[in-house]
Protein backbone atom coordinates (compact mmCIF):
# COMPACT_ATOMS: atom_id res chain seq x y z
CA UNK A 1 0.00 0.00 0.00
CA UNK A 2 1.34 3.44 -0.91
CA UNK A 3 1.72 5.95 1.89
CA UNK A 4 0.66 9.47 0.97
CA UNK A 5 3.07 12.06 2.24
CA UNK A 6 1.76 15.52 3.04
CA UNK A 7 0.14 17.62 5.73
CA UNK A 8 -1.82 15.49 8.23
CA UNK A 9 -5.57 16.22 8.04
CA UNK A 10 -5.68 17.77 11.54
CA UNK A 11 -2.75 20.07 10.80
CA UNK A 12 -4.31 21.13 7.53
CA UNK A 13 -7.63 21.99 9.23
CA UNK A 14 -5.85 23.91 12.02
CA UNK A 15 -3.84 25.87 9.48
CA UNK A 16 -7.03 26.79 7.63
CA UNK A 17 -8.78 27.94 10.83
CA UNK A 18 -5.85 30.11 11.91
CA UNK A 19 -5.53 31.76 8.51
CA UNK A 20 -6.90 35.37 8.57
CA UNK A 21 -8.37 34.87 5.13
CA UNK A 22 -9.89 31.50 5.78
CA UNK A 23 -13.46 32.75 5.75
CA UNK A 24 -12.92 35.88 3.68
CA UNK A 25 -15.05 36.27 0.61
CA UNK A 26 -13.14 35.00 -2.42
CA UNK A 27 -13.11 38.12 -4.62
CA UNK A 28 -11.02 38.29 -7.77
CA UNK A 29 -8.37 41.01 -7.83
CA UNK A 30 -9.10 43.77 -10.30
CA UNK A 31 -7.02 43.52 -13.46
CA UNK A 32 -4.32 46.12 -13.91
CA UNK A 33 -5.29 48.83 -16.33
CA UNK A 34 -3.58 48.36 -19.69
CA UNK A 35 -0.76 50.79 -20.40
CA UNK A 36 -1.82 53.62 -22.63
CA UNK A 37 -0.48 53.34 -26.16
CA UNK A 38 2.07 56.05 -26.98
CA UNK A 39 0.87 58.85 -29.19
CA UNK A 40 2.20 59.32 -32.71
CA UNK A 41 4.22 62.31 -31.50
CA UNK A 42 5.79 60.22 -28.71
CA UNK A 43 6.62 57.41 -31.12
CA UNK A 44 8.19 59.82 -33.60
CA UNK A 45 10.21 61.49 -30.85
CA UNK A 46 11.57 58.11 -29.65
CA UNK A 47 12.52 57.05 -33.19
CA UNK A 48 14.22 60.35 -33.95
CA UNK A 49 16.24 60.15 -30.73
CA UNK A 50 17.43 56.66 -31.69
CA UNK A 51 18.11 57.57 -35.32
CA UNK A 52 19.90 60.93 -35.07
CA UNK A 53 23.73 60.92 -35.05
CA UNK A 54 25.21 62.63 -31.99
CA UNK A 55 28.43 63.32 -30.11
CA UNK A 56 29.34 59.62 -29.94
CA UNK A 57 29.31 59.49 -33.75
CA UNK A 58 31.42 62.65 -34.03
CA UNK A 59 34.16 60.94 -32.02
CA UNK A 60 34.70 58.66 -35.04
CA UNK A 61 35.57 61.57 -37.33
CA UNK A 62 39.39 61.03 -37.02
CA UNK A 63 38.90 57.59 -38.60
CA UNK A 64 37.58 59.12 -41.84
CA UNK A 65 40.02 59.64 -44.72
CA UNK A 66 42.68 57.78 -46.69
CA UNK A 67 45.36 55.95 -44.71
CA UNK A 68 48.54 53.98 -45.30
CA UNK A 69 48.30 50.71 -43.38
CA UNK A 70 51.07 48.72 -41.69
CA UNK A 71 50.02 45.41 -40.18
CA UNK A 72 51.66 42.98 -37.76
CA UNK A 73 50.04 39.59 -37.27
CA UNK A 74 50.98 36.86 -34.78
CA UNK A 75 49.79 33.30 -35.34
CA UNK A 76 51.88 32.07 -32.39
CA UNK A 77 52.90 34.30 -29.44
CA UNK A 78 56.33 32.67 -29.40
CA UNK A 79 57.01 33.50 -33.06
CA UNK A 80 57.87 36.86 -34.70
CA UNK A 81 55.07 38.82 -36.34
CA UNK A 82 54.28 38.71 -40.04
CA UNK A 83 54.38 42.28 -41.40
CA UNK A 84 52.40 43.57 -44.40
CA UNK A 85 51.32 46.91 -45.87
CA UNK A 86 48.19 48.25 -47.55
CA UNK A 87 45.74 51.12 -47.80
CA UNK A 88 42.42 51.99 -46.17
CA UNK A 89 39.70 54.22 -47.60
CA UNK A 90 37.24 55.32 -44.90
CA UNK A 91 34.15 57.49 -45.36
CA UNK A 92 30.90 58.42 -43.67
CA UNK A 93 27.79 56.66 -44.98
CA UNK A 94 24.06 56.82 -44.23
CA UNK A 95 24.13 60.44 -43.19
CA UNK A 96 27.02 60.27 -40.73
CA UNK A 97 25.74 57.20 -38.90
CA UNK A 98 28.48 54.74 -39.86
CA UNK A 99 32.10 54.85 -41.00
CA UNK A 100 32.59 52.55 -43.98
CA UNK A 101 36.10 51.10 -44.35
CA UNK A 102 37.67 49.46 -47.41
CA UNK A 103 41.09 47.87 -46.90
CA UNK A 104 43.36 46.55 -49.65
CA UNK A 105 46.68 44.82 -49.03
CA UNK A 106 48.27 41.42 -48.65
CA UNK A 107 48.17 38.69 -46.04
CA UNK A 108 50.24 35.51 -45.95
CA UNK A 109 51.59 36.44 -49.37
CA UNK A 110 48.14 36.69 -50.94
CA UNK A 111 45.93 39.65 -51.93
CA UNK A 112 43.67 40.78 -49.11
CA UNK A 113 40.48 42.86 -49.15
CA UNK A 114 38.31 43.82 -46.20
CA UNK A 115 35.14 45.82 -45.62
CA UNK A 116 33.99 47.12 -42.25
CA UNK A 117 31.40 49.42 -40.68
CA UNK A 118 31.70 51.18 -37.34
CA UNK A 119 28.98 53.24 -35.68
CA UNK A 120 27.18 54.00 -32.45
CA UNK A 121 23.84 52.54 -31.41
CA UNK A 122 21.94 55.34 -29.64
CA UNK A 123 19.40 52.93 -28.14
CA UNK A 124 21.88 50.40 -26.72
CA UNK A 125 24.45 53.09 -25.84
CA UNK A 126 27.19 51.00 -27.40
CA UNK A 127 29.59 51.31 -30.31
CA UNK A 128 28.94 48.63 -32.92
CA UNK A 129 31.08 47.10 -35.63
CA UNK A 130 30.79 44.73 -38.58
CA UNK A 131 33.73 43.21 -40.49
CA UNK A 132 34.13 40.84 -43.43
CA UNK A 133 37.12 40.07 -45.62
CA UNK A 134 38.53 37.85 -48.36
CA UNK A 135 40.11 35.45 -45.85
CA UNK A 136 36.79 34.11 -44.64
CA UNK A 137 33.11 33.64 -45.42
CA UNK A 138 31.85 34.77 -42.02
CA UNK A 139 30.71 38.17 -40.77
CA UNK A 140 32.13 39.35 -37.46
CA UNK A 141 29.96 41.64 -35.32
CA UNK A 142 31.20 43.45 -32.22
CA UNK A 143 30.00 45.85 -29.54
CA UNK A 144 32.08 48.22 -27.47
CA UNK A 145 32.44 51.27 -25.29
CA UNK A 146 34.70 54.34 -25.22
CA UNK A 147 36.83 55.59 -22.36
CA UNK A 148 36.24 59.04 -20.87
CA UNK A 149 38.44 60.71 -23.47
CA UNK A 150 36.49 59.10 -26.32
CA UNK A 151 39.79 58.22 -27.99
CA UNK A 152 40.00 54.59 -26.96
CA UNK A 153 37.23 52.22 -28.05
CA UNK A 154 37.21 48.68 -26.66
CA UNK A 155 35.18 46.03 -28.48
CA UNK A 156 34.30 42.40 -27.74
CA UNK A 157 33.12 39.85 -30.26
CA UNK A 158 33.00 36.12 -30.90
CA UNK A 159 34.80 34.43 -33.75
CA UNK A 160 34.79 30.93 -35.21
CA UNK A 161 38.11 29.12 -34.87
CA UNK A 162 37.91 26.94 -37.99
CA UNK A 163 41.07 25.02 -37.03
CA UNK A 164 40.01 24.03 -33.50
CA UNK A 165 36.34 24.01 -34.57
CA UNK A 166 35.05 26.14 -31.70
CA UNK A 167 33.88 29.67 -30.99
CA UNK A 168 36.34 31.98 -29.27
CA UNK A 169 36.00 35.37 -27.58
CA UNK A 170 38.02 38.20 -29.10
CA UNK A 171 38.94 41.63 -27.75
CA UNK A 172 39.86 44.55 -30.00
CA UNK A 173 40.78 48.16 -29.38
CA UNK A 174 40.78 51.27 -31.54
CA UNK A 175 43.03 54.07 -30.29
CA UNK A 176 42.78 57.53 -31.84
CA UNK A 177 46.30 58.87 -31.33
CA UNK A 178 45.60 62.12 -33.19
CA UNK A 179 43.78 63.37 -36.29
CA UNK A 180 46.30 61.68 -38.61
CA UNK A 181 47.12 58.45 -36.79
CA UNK A 182 45.06 55.68 -35.22
CA UNK A 183 45.71 52.06 -34.30
CA UNK A 184 43.74 48.84 -34.20
CA UNK A 185 44.75 45.93 -31.94
CA UNK A 186 43.23 42.50 -31.41
CA UNK A 187 43.71 39.84 -28.73
CA UNK A 188 42.63 36.21 -28.87
CA UNK A 189 43.20 33.06 -26.80
CA UNK A 190 46.38 30.99 -27.20
CA UNK A 191 45.99 27.17 -27.21
CA UNK A 192 46.35 27.26 -23.40
CA UNK A 193 43.56 29.82 -23.11
CA UNK A 194 45.66 32.88 -22.21
CA UNK A 195 44.91 36.00 -24.27
CA UNK A 196 47.69 37.33 -26.50
CA UNK A 197 47.94 40.02 -29.16
CA UNK A 198 47.18 38.56 -32.59
CA UNK A 199 46.99 41.74 -34.66
CA UNK A 200 48.29 45.30 -34.67
CA UNK A 201 47.41 47.77 -37.43
CA UNK A 202 48.89 51.26 -37.74
CA UNK A 203 46.89 53.79 -39.80
CA UNK A 204 48.69 56.92 -41.02
CA UNK A 205 46.71 59.54 -42.92
CA UNK A 206 47.79 60.28 -46.49
CA UNK A 207 44.88 62.64 -47.18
Amino acid sequence: MKVRRGIPPFAAILSLLLSPSAFAEDKPKPAAAPAAAPSQDEMMKAWMAAATPGDAHKKLEPLVGTFAVKTKMWMDPSQPAQETAGTSENKWVLGGRFVEQHVEGTMMGKPFSGIGYTGYDNYKKRYVGVWMDSFGTMIETSTGTADKSGKKLTFWSTMDDVVMKKTIKVKSQVTIVNADHNTYEMWGPAPGGKMFKTLEVQYTRTK
